[in-house]
C-alpha cells in the first residue's frame, strides 16, 4: 500500500467529516447535554456510588456551598494522616494498596503476608522479557505495556473467570507485575531505539515497590533512602482519585460489559496515556524548559510573571493558554495531594542540588493563580495540582520522560482493581448512557 496515496486520501476527507459530524455547542445546550459528564459548573454527573474514595473541594455554609481546602480520603481516610502516620524508614505503597484493594488497613501480620505476595508475584512468565516485551519495542511505554498485559491474558487458565477471589488474584499480579512492564519496556525501547545499552534487572521480593522501580531502573542498581521514599509518597498520592476520573470511569464501563481483567485494565491504560489525563505532568516540563530558555533570569518573580501572561495570552509557549499544572477540575483552593507531596519535593530538591529549580517552580506557583484567575475570569480559585510536581520529582530520581505517565499507572492500577472489584460485587448492569440522534433522515 502506497502510505502517500491514503495519507493524500484521508487528508482530502477530513473537511468532509468534520462538515458531516460538526455538532455547534447550542445545540448541546438546547437539548441539556452535559457534554463531558459535566455540567456548566463542571460539576459530575452522578453515575455511581463508592466505599472506595472521596474527594471534597467545598462545603456548606448557613446553606451556601463554599470552596475549601482539598481533602482526599482513601477509605475513611484522609491521605495526608495515612502518609504521616508512616515511619521515617517505612514505605507505604504496600500497605496502602492493601487498605484500597480489601476495604481496611492491614494488622502487622496481614501487611507481612500480602507485601511477601507482592514480592512473589513479581515475576513474568518463561522468556516474557524476550518473547514479548522486546518485540516490536516503541517509545510510547503505555502502549508497550498495554500490549504485555493484554499479551498475559494468554498465560492465564482462569482468564474469563469474574469471581471476585480470582479477580483479585489477577489484579495482585499484575499490581506486582506492572514496574517489570513499565521498565523493561523502557529498557528494550532504550537500546534497540536510541542505542543505549541494555541491562534487565530481576526484583528484589525483599525490596518494596518504590526500591525496586529505582534499583531495576539504574545500571548500578543503587539509590538513597531519601529518593525511594519520595517516590513511594508519589506512588501512594496517584494511586486513587475517586470513580470519577477518565481512567477509573473506564475501568468501571468495561467491568461492567462483563470483560476480563486483562482487556478490563488495558482499556484504562488507553484513558490514561491521554495528555488530558495521565500525560499532564510531561506537559509541565516542556513548559518549564520553555521557560528557562526564554527568561533570563527564573530566580526573578517579574520576569516570570511576564512570561506567564504571555502563555496564558497564547503568544507563548504551545499557544494553548495553559499554565500546566495549576488548577484541577475540582479542587480550587488547594490539591490535598500537591500540599502533602512539597515537603517531599524540597528535601529531595536539597539533596540534588537543584534548589535553583524548584525556586523557578515555586515562582510559578505563587505568580500562576492571580494570572489566570484575572485574565481567564476563573474565580473559583486555582492552586497548584499534583502534576505540578511529579514531573520534577521524577527528572530528579533519573526517570527518563517516556516512563512519566507509566509511573501513573503503576500506581494506579490499584485504585483500577479496587474499583473493578467493587463494580462486580455492587453492580450487575452495563453502563449505557443515552445519546440522542439529531440526524437529518432524507427519505428516498
Amino acid at each position: 500500500m502506497d502510505m502517500n496515496k491514503l495519507n493524500e486520501y484521508t487528508k482530502k476527507q477530513e473537511e468532509i467529516c468534520i462538515k458531516n459530524d460538526y455538532v455547534s455547542p447550542i445545540v448541546f445546550q438546547e437539548y441539556g447535554v452535559n457534554r463531558g459528564l459535566r455540567d456548566e459548573n463542571g460539576k459530575g454527573v452522578l453515575t455511581g456510588l463508592t466505599h472506595i474514595s472521596d474527594i471534597v473541594s467545598s462545603h456548606t455554609v448557613n446553606g451556601k456551598k463554599e470552596a475549601c481546602d482539598g481533602q482526599l480520603w482513601y477509605r475513611g481516610y484522609r491521605v495526608e494522616n495515612l502518609i504521616h502516620d508512616l515511619k521515617e524508614d517505612e514505605y507505604g505503597y504496600e500497605k496502602i494498596a492493601y487498605l484500597l484493594l480489601m476495604g481496611q488497613l492491614p494488622d502487622k501480620e496481614q501487611e507481612k503476608e500480602f507485601t511477601k505476595l507482592l514480592g512473589q508475584c513479581r515475576t513474568l512468565p518463561t522468556n516474557f522479557t524476550r518473547d514479548v516485551i522486546m518485540k516490536a519495542p516503541s517509545e510510547d511505554i503505555m502502549n508497550s505495556m498495554t500490549k504485555s498485559i493484554l499479551t498475559l491474558a494468554s498465560y492465564d487458565e482462569n482468564v474469563k473467570d469474574t469471581s471476585i477471589s480470582n479477580v483479585l488474584r489477577q489484579c495482585i499480579q499484575l499490581i506486582a507485575e506492572f514496574p517489570l512492564l513499565a521498565i523493561y519496556g523502557y529498557n528494550a525501547y532504550n537500546h534497540y531505539e536510541k542505542y543505549g545499552s541494555m541491562f534487565i534487572h530481576h526484583p528484589d521480593p525483599n525490596l518494596s515497590t518504590a526500591e525496586n522501580i529505582l534499583m531495576m531502573l539504574r545500571p548500578d542498581k543503587k539509590y538513597t533512602k531519601t529518593e525511594a521514599k519520595v517516590l513511594d509518597t508519589a506512588l501512594i498520592l496517584h494511586m486513587e482519585h475517586g470513580g470519577g476520573n477518565n481512567s477509573t470511569f473506564t475501568t468501571r464501563v468495561v467491568t461492567s460489559s462483563g470483560s476480563d481483567t486483562y482487556a478490563t485494565i488495558s482499556a484504562a491504560m488507553c484513558s490514561l496515556k491521554g495528555p488530558k489525563h495521565g500525560g499532564a505532568n510531561f506537559k509541565v516540563m516542556e513548559m518549564i524548559e520553555d521557560i528557562k530558555n526564554h527568561v533570563s533570569d527564573t530566580s526573578d518573580p517579574d520576569q516570570i510573571k511576564t512570561y506567564l501572561e504571555k502563555i496564558v495570552d497564547k503568544e507563548a509557549f504551545d499557544h494553548k493558554g495553559l499554565i500546566y499544572g495549576m488548577g484541577h477540575a475540582v479542587y480550587s483552593i488547594s490539591d490535598p495531594r500537591e500540599r502533602v507531596f512539597k515537603s517531599y519535593v524540597v528535601e529531595l530538591a536539597k539533596e540534588k542540588g537543584r534548589e535553583k529549580d524548584l525556586m523557578l517552580y515555586e515562582n510559578i506557583e505563587n505568580t500562576a493563580p492571580e494570572i489566570i484567575a484575572r485574565k481567564r475570569k476563573i474565580y473559583k480559585g486555582v492552586s497548584p495540582n499534583v502534576d505540578f510536581y511529579s514531573g520534577f520529582v521524577y527528572e530528579m530520581l533519573g526517570i527518563p520522560q517516556e516512563l512519566y505517565t507509566a509511573m501513573f499507572a503503576i500506581a494506579r492500577i490499584v485504585g483500577w482493581s479496587a474499583h473493578r472489584i467493587e463494580e462486580l460485587i455492587c453492580m450487575d448492569k452495563i453502563i449505557r448512557p443515552a445519546y440522542m440522534s439529531i440526524m437529518e433522515k432524507k427519505e428516498n
